[in-house]
């Protein structure tokens, strides 16, 4: 008895530097019993738990079975050796010894039942395991719990893969337990996955303009104030709906409507003669150039994404720009006061819908936000796509087989009737308006969609929670009195921005680096991300230590690039 204290207060102590809230848990526990575990020794002389009659490890040499196992599991031979391992069960703590021991992984165990890990920590000395910074061990954690630990920790652009394994013997003991978790691993990595796939797709792009966009721009940052008092908007996207509500639009424009226009939906409404009063972009990607040729906004206020393609800003005399969800336009809006919209709804519309609300709105109708393909049309007449598929016609490639590529280019996940509309939805699509459905209902603002042809065909108000009048109230202290930002404070930023990329350290081999990084360096760190991604996408078994010199190198000369 007098041994199994010591080991766990040798335990105990460990964890609470590094996990309190296990240390209080497991300090309630020391007066209860458990009899989860039993142990035997192994040959070799190591302490093996057993649950039920089953030894968890080997009974012969359980480390060098573990060794085995990792080596088999992350494929050392073939790949890198960062990476990002889950181990579904504690046991004798073999399994990550060896993860900690052959790669330069971070390594998390999750287990459940407190009394049956007390007993673990009874029986053997796991502090240098639990000391270890590379190490993590989440005890009896909630579905959320799991789910918030790996959006928070797993950086596939640091990490590159993430492998899940399992001892056997302890998740089949409470299987139903341990299938719950891989569900919600699995939720976890899709939302990651789905971000890092554009990440490292765009994550050059987005830097370079953001910076070329500080550099460059003349007025950053103007009076938001001045934008619109309003209390009545129309919202209009590029839906094939759009097609019948065009004189709708033009009525509502007549009685002093502020209508807010997508960029993909600014042709059309040109087409019609219908001038918006504001234009919304949030676009990386140079083809947003293509929704304005032949239609120049000119002196209607053009509201970018910082992230925009430089390009852009040039076709308005007054170009206004906003911060998105992207972590450094984050960052200049904390530094520069930048306007930040929520642009999580990942589509253009949604940010039309945070910019309504950001001036006051009070009562919005949405245009074309049909989330999806009506009768084999993706788009409104007039939208760029029009002339852009007939410029780009030849023999080989006809206007007919490009819309059918554009339209088929994603497996639809389901189909549906709206009158005699039939409408086609994708996955994407069907992700987009879940997220403007959930933006709606966490408004104050009355939001109405007109009647359409796609998805979303309600032509009902949809009522906002909250309290009206406490929201639509503050639109003073929210907006705030912003002041034009010179070109000094600009340029005063890039510089700091960049020495303090500079001095970012440098990783070692086995260490956690987040871990190294104080409040500042962090985020100053987690803006480079995106951008690091992109490196990831090229160079998939480049070390930790390499991404991390490979990013700073790259940012830095981009950002030397563009201001001299």
């Amino acid at each position: 008895m007098t041994e199994d204290l010591n080991f766990l207060n040798i335990n105990l102590q460990a964890i609470s530097k590094t996990n309190l809230k296990l240390y209080s848990q497991i300090k309630n526990l020391i007066k209860s019993s458990s009899n989860q575990y039993s142990f035997i020794q192994s040959r070799t002389g190591e302490t093996v738990p057993v649950i039920g009659t089953q030894a968890l490890h080997s009974t012969v040499d359980p480390k060098r079975e573990a060794q085995r196992l990792i080596s088999s599991q992350t494929g050392l031979e073939r790949q890198s050796l960062s990476g990002f391992l889950i181990i579904l069960g504690l046991g004798g703590g073999f399994i990550p010894e060896a993860a900690l021991e052959l790669t330069n992984s971070l390594v998390t165990v999750i287990d459940f039942n407190l009394a049956g890990i007390m007993e673990l920590f009874s029986s053997k000395d796991y502090s240098h395991l639990l000391k270890n910074d590379r190490f993590t061990i989440l005890a009896d954690p909630s579905s959320e719990e799991i789910k918030s630990f790996l959006t928070e920790n797993y950086k596939p652009a640091l990490y590159g893969g993430i492998k899940t394994i399992p001892l056997l013997t302890r998740i089949g003991y409470e299987k139903a337990l341990f299938d719950s978790v891989i569900k919600k691993i699995q939720e976890a990595l899709d939302i990651i996955t789905g971000d890092y796939s554009v990440q490292s797709h765009f994550g050059k792009r987005w830097f370079s303009n953001i910076i070329r966009q500080l550099v460059n721009s003349k007025n950053l940052i103007i009076n938001l104030n001045d934008l619109s008092n309003k209390k009545e908007y129309a919202i209009i996207a590029a839906g094939p709906s759009l097609d019948i509500q065009i004189k709708t639009i033009a009525e509502m424009k007549k009685k002093g409507v502020f209508i807010i226009s997508t960029d993909t939906a600014f042709p059309v409404l040109a087409h019609n003669d219908i001038k918006p009063n504001l234009i919304v972009s949030i676009d990386c990607q140079h083809i947003s150039y293509y929704h304005f040729i032949g239609f120049k906004p000119d002196n209607i206020p053009l509201i970018l994404d910082i992230a925009s393609p430089p390009a852009l800003s040039k076709l308005s005399l007054t170009p206004i720009f906003f911060a998105s969800g992207h972590p450094l336009a984050g960052y200049i809006a904390q530094n520069l006061n930048l306007t930040l919209l929520d642009t999580s709804g990942a589509n253009v519309t949604y940010a039309c819908l945070s910019l309504a609300e950001y001036l006051g709105a009070e009562r919005i109708t949405i245009f074309g936000a049909d989330f999806s393909y009506v009768n084999s049309q993706s788009y409104a007449r007039g939208a760029y796509i029009y002339p852009y598929f007939y410029k780009r016609q030849n023999r080989f490639s006809t206007v007919e087989a490009q819309f059918s590529k554009f339209l088929y280019r994603s497996p639809f996940v389901n189909t549906g009737l709206n009158g005699n509309n039939k409408y086609f939805e994708t996955s994407s699509l069907r992700f987009y308006r879940k997220k403007f459905e959930e933006k709606i209902s966490m408004m104050q603002a009355e939001v109405e969609f007109a009647q359409g042809m796609g998805a979303v065909v309600s032509g009902n108000r949809e009522q906002g929670i909250g309290n009206r009048e406490q929201g639509i109230g503050n639109r003073e202290q929210r907006i705030g009195n912003r002041e034009q930002i010179t070109k000094a404070d600009v340029m005063e930023f890039i510089k700091n921005y960049r020495n303090d990329i500079l001095s970012l350290p440098c990783a070692g081999v086995k260490e956690n680096y987040l871990k190294k990084l104080n409040n500042k360096q962090m985020q100053v760190f987690i803006t480079l991300l995106p951008f690091a991604a992109f490196i990831r996408k090229q160079n998939p078994n480049m070390e930790i230590k390499e991404i991390i010199e490979e990013i700073k190198h790259r940012s830095i000369s981009e950002i030397e690039k563009i201001i001299n």
